[in-house]
């Protein structure tokens, strides 16, 4: 038996590596992540190419004759639209913030009974989630469209936003991180008088803060590049004035070779604010999940 509780001891004390290994992680983690970045850093050179370095072959990793060509190439082309480019840019946003919005507060609504309620049925409406996450976007889309054209939403903004407000993604996300709040303290809560109202906005809510920060992410990504050819944004939205920025984009690749500057431009616009995003709101969820973690 002391041998035993020794070994048991021995496994259970931290390991401590050496400096080598220090620097040997610190060198691997560095590849990996110049590795990761380059398909970004490339897209970034290709933004700031003249057309002769964006055709070259082999082609140049990183630019050699930077110029904004490119940028003033694509502002002229949009300038000459008969919709205007604040249009489009409108349509996005609009999308995207009220799409992501939407989400997020009707997610957290639906899974805070699902998590900390019992009632009948629970177990079932549960498996219903769980399975729905099996379908893609691609599987649904024709039975979207069918519940659209009956609402009579086509060809308006909420086509594409109630679809995405209906994701399955974000309850599952949402009641799984709701779970881990302790029943003590809701119980506490509701001894002092709180409402569940109160305790749902006021103490759930700021605890799984790194849930529905991560649900920001998915979601306004999924919205942002929802009208490019093939995504719902095509099959939903027939008047040029509900376009996105992304359809009006994707249109410059229409033109040819000859506006490949042009779309290059258009594709690094595109991925800078979902990017932008993602970093901003990546540097809150891993320092709520540093800081938030309870134990009953």
């Amino acid at each position: 038996m002391g041998r035993i509780f020794r070994w048991r001891l021995r496994i259970g004390r931290k390991v401590n590596r050496s400096r080598t290994g220090d620097v040997f992680l610190f060198l691997f983690l560095s590849c990996i992540g110049v590795f990761m970045a380059m398909p970004l850093v490339f897209v970034i050179n290709n933004a700031f190419k003249p057309i002769n370095e964006i055709l070259q072959f082999p082609p140049n990793f990183f630019v050699r004759n930077p110029t904004f060509n490119n940028f003033a190439d694509l502002f002229h082309l949009m300038s000459g639209t008969w919709v205007p480019f604040s249009r489009y840019i409108f349509n996005t946003l609009f999308i995207a913030f009220v799409g992501t919005a939407l989400h997020v507060i009707i997610a957290s609504l639906a899974a805070y009974p699902l998590a900390k309620k019992k009632f009948p049925g629970k177990g079932i409406l549960f498996t219903v989630v769980v399975l729905s996450l099996m379908f893609s976007a691609t599987v649904t889309q024709i039975t979207n469209y069918m519940t659209m054209s009956w609402l009579g939403l086509v060809d308006t903004y909420w086509a594409i936003i109630l679809p995405a407000v209906g994701s399955s993604l974000g309850l599952y996300l949402m009641k799984q991180f709701m779970e881990q709040v302790p029943d003590a303290l809701l119980e506490a809560a509701q001894l002092d008088g709180c409402s569940e109202w109160r305790i749902f906005w006021s103490i759930v809510m700021p605890i799984v803060k790194p849930a529905w920060l991560t649900l920001i992410i998915f979601s306004f990504q999924g919205l942002w590049n929802v009208g490019g050819a093939g995504g719902a944004g095509s099959l939903f939205l027939y008047s040029e004035t509900l376009k996105t920025l992304d359809y009006a984009f994707s249109q410059i690749l229409a033109g040819g070779i000859i506006r490949t500057g042009p779309s290059m431009a258009a594709t690094l616009i595109l991925i800078s604010v979902p990017i932008s995003i993602f970093i901003i709101t990546q540097s809150n969820v891993l320092q709520t999940m540093s800081t938030s973690g309870m134990k009953e």
